[in-house]
């Protein structure tokens, strides 16, 4: 996994991290940085680390913190309670407990951050008694930990905060996943460079046995295929895929509707990262798993560039270099159709997915151009909650930015508020109205309305950006009961531990 690292110390990757991993790899064990707290840190016995911060004057609500995926390339962060310290040490002053673990190892370590979220509040109640309200909050995976920390307790929280989550569920996901994988393979052997082709040809689509490899030849493919107008469509067609956003970063203005070119230059920025996901991470999730949990048994990759939002990029793109698109989507179609390991999508199926049938509040909060989690997640998360007619327990909120949990922790601060209102009120507040939360973030100040473009950069000022959105369809939905009907191929709808739970 050598060459994993490298790509992993790469800036665009470092300044992922920096937004999903608890904190930087190189501390030893949790650290305890405010003075004006009582701090413990510890270890429990599955290996994985905790923190627990209570201001002296607390107000009995406990918010716990989910960290997102950390890549299984490298040590495993100790545990922190928050991803930005000033959100933290806000919250804090004002009377908040923090706590959260490290999770007991990394990568997909969903079950993992499960097992050692709940021994982090018993840990709490140990030394500090029971919380009046308990909130799960957390970012990416975390947002998704969160989210299912909500459907399988609970009776055990007041509410939650997912930030740029992975609500589509790992089966979603890793479905998404594939259907990439499956089209940039298909597309890039069809080149007639052989720059392209010939490492497109040991691309390695699931049972993964050298992510370093796999990794390898998917980013060479991909840099020669840049290289042409030809090249370039069907990169864009193999992003579409999995609906990947035209604008990548901060540091460039958002293109305009029909500046293609421009978008297809920020989703192959994206794919740089995305493939090492994709085709390398893969083999940590099926090692976990216990084979492939993914499929693409059904799929008519057509109608899936029909639904995407990238379908009118790729079509001008196409027509520009002058190939057939048809011609392609047929090729992708006529591929070897894959299929589960059964036992590895019931893995995944418990690690996790969801039925939409909240019991308690849930906010959620998402950038409108996130190249790693696009927030099309919200959507299919959202009809889940329909499907269960619990959308009176959901509220979602956007902010029109790129990148991957890019929230100022002003407007992190804000959304809590406004969970923070529907506990208190029983109804949800100002949501509807971007204006009124921008005003509120706007209100908390420079120092807290600001971005870390990367690594120790200064910090770039940047006022708030709540806007109304409605995402796209998700395209590959993986839904337990009540809230939709999906079942594992071969198997029943409902046979997984939270459509069980989760009925009533």
């Amino acid at each position: 996994m050598r060459r994993l690292i490298r790509v992993a110390r790469s800036a665009a990757v470092a300044a992922l991290l920096l937004a999903t991993s608890a904190t930087p790899a190189s501390a030893a064990s949790p650290t305890c940085t405010n003075p004006t707290v009582k701090c413990e840190v510890g270890q429990t016995s599955d290996g994985s680390t905790w923190k627990i911060e209570v201001p002296p004057e607390w107000n009995g609500t406990l918010l716990v913190y989910s960290h997102g995926y950390v890549p299984p390339t490298g040590p495993n962060p100790p545990a922190d309670d928050a991803a930005d310290r000033l959100v933290a040490d806000y919250l804090l002053a004002h009377g908040f407990a923090l706590a959260g673990s490290s999770y007991a190892s990394a990568g997909w370590a969903v079950a993992d951050a499960f097992a050692d979220q709940e021994a982090v509040l018993r840990q709490f109640q140990r030394d500090f008694g029971r919380p009046k309200a308990t909130i799960a909050w957390g970012h990416s995976m975390g947002g998704m930990i969160t989210a299912g920390l909500l459907q399988l307790h609970p009776s055990q929280f007041a509410g939650g905060l997912a930030m740029c989550g992975l609500l589509g569920g790992g089966i979603g996901l890793w479905n998404t996943n594939l259907d990439l994988e499956v089209a940039f393979k298909t597309l890039m052997l069809r080149d007639p460079n052989p720059a392209v082709s010939q490492p497109a040809a040991k691309l390695v689509v699931t049972h993964v046995q050298d992510a370093d490899a796999n990794v390898s030849n998917a980013e060479a493919a991909l840099a020669a295929a840049q290289a042409t107008p030809q090249g370039r469509a069907r990169i864009a067609l193999a992003a579409a895929m999995i609906d990947l956003p035209s604008w990548f970063s901060t540091a460039t203005p958002e293109p305009g509707s029909t500046d293609y070119a421009t978008w297809e230059q920020n989703q192959f920025q994206a794919l740089q990262i995305q493939l090492v996901f994709v085709f390398g991470f893969r083999q940590e999730l099926e090692a976990r798993a216990g084979g492939n949990p993914t499929w693409n048994v059904g799929v008519d990759y057509a109608a899936q560039l029909r639904k995407s939002a990238d379908r009118t990029e790729v079509r001008a793109l196409y027509q520009a270099a002058g190939l057939d698109l048809d011609a392609d989507l047929a090729a992708i179609g006529a591929t070897s159709r894959v299929r589960p390991d059964r036992n590895a999508a019931r893995y995944l199926e418990r690690n996790v997915v969801f039925n939409g049938n909240l019991h308690i509040p849930l906010l959620t909060m998402h950038t409108t151009s996130d190249f790693l989690v696009p927030f099309q997640h919200e959507q299919a998360f959202a009809a889940a909650v329909a499907g269960a007619k619990r959308s009176e327990l959901l509220r979602q909120v956007f902010v029109h930015r790129p990148g991957h949990c890019t929230f100022t922790a002003a407007e992190t601060l804000t959304a809590l508020n406004v969970l923070l209102d529907r506990l208190k009120t029983g109804s949800w507040h100002e949501t509807g109205s971007p204006a009124a939360l921008n005003a509120a973030a706007t209100s908390f100040g420079p120092a807290y309305n600001v971005l870390l473009p990367a690594p120790g950069a200064p910090p770039l000022p940047t006022p708030p950006a709540f806007a109304k959105a409605r995402p796209s369809r998700f395209l590959r939905p993986f839904t337990l009961p009540p809230g939709g009907h999906s079942i594992v191929p071969g198997g029943s709808p409902g046979q997984g531990p939270l459509a069980r739970a989760g009925r009533g």
